[in-house]
């Protein structure tokens, strides 16, 4: 017992130590993650999925509190994609119904931490209780202004696109835009994440080193960190790890330094 609080109180001392070390003034404004390897990490201990899934949610909560006390200020995580509907009706059932009793056991936890709470991507196919839940926290926590945590579900980055160059051609039809009046600016203003659409930092855990359809506009000079840990075993420390990387990098978006 003396030997696991020890190690314990070692691992919050190297875990502050190595938050002092970041620079303040170079923290990531957006942080992009993707929470994938649930599924890996439980069949590593024997356990069925859906025990995966749980402790990615318990993870999210860490994180979350994680990135607002490091002074991140827009966190957008892939909770469920288009693609996703591939899997397993049981398994795609226990995620829907995860996502509304982690909102429900949060809810008053994230409010009071002041966290601005959105949710991206088509919510057509969702069931009407769990788009009534997403509305309703939405509605509750549009006016803090903390951290903006951006979950995005029944997501995909072409249909983003795709949707958002719809809307301007809806416009345009009607007579209210211009072709000279499109920009990336204006396409920007029609995507999910609007107006914080530019990823500073985009991690995957999970030992993929792709973006699987995530936030393909967003990310367009986002730097990429990878990592072999399952999203289970993500820690504060894992993204201090990250941000680190990110600061020793030199961002010239196509220029030169």
């Amino acid at each position: 017992m003396l030997n696991k609080l020890f190690a314990t109180q070692k691992r919050d001392t190297d875990a502050k130590s190595a938050e002092l070390s970041l620079d303040p003034d170079n923290i990531p404004h957006h942080v992009a993650i993707i929470m994938d390897g649930n599924g890996r990490w439980a069949k590593r201990r024997d356990l069925p999925r859906s025990a995966g899934h749980k402790a990615g949610a318990d993870t999210l909560k860490k994180i979350v509190s994680a990135a607002g006390e490091i002074g991140v200020k827009v966190l957008t995580v892939y909770a469920f994609s288009t693609e996703n509907w591939k899997r397993p009706d049981e398994e795609v059932s226990y995620i829907m119904n995860l996502m509304y009793t982690y909102l429900e056991k949060n809810f008053l936890e994230l409010k009071e931490n002041n966290v601005c709470l959105q949710f991206i991507g088509d919510r057509s196919r969702l069931s009407d209780k769990l788009q009534r839940i997403f509305k309703k926290a939405e509605e509750d926590m549009a006016g803090n202004t903390g951290l903006i945590l951006n979950v995005a579900v029944n997501y995909g980055g072409r249909m983003e696109i795709t949707q958002a160059v719809q809307g301007i051609a809806r416009e345009a039809a009607a007579g209210k835009i211009a072709v000279e009046d499109i920009t990336e600016d204006l396409v920007g203003s029609y995507l999910y994440t609007a107006p914080e659409n530019d990823v500073d930092l985009l991690i995957r855990p999970g030992a993929d080193t792709r973006i699987s359809n995530y936030l393909l506009w967003q990310a367009a000079y986002a730097e990429f960190w990878f990592t072999p840990l399952c999203w289970p075993d993500f820690t504060k420390e894992t993204l201090i790890e990250a941000i680190a990387s990110f600061q020793a990098r030199e961002r010239r978006f196509g220029g030169l330094k």
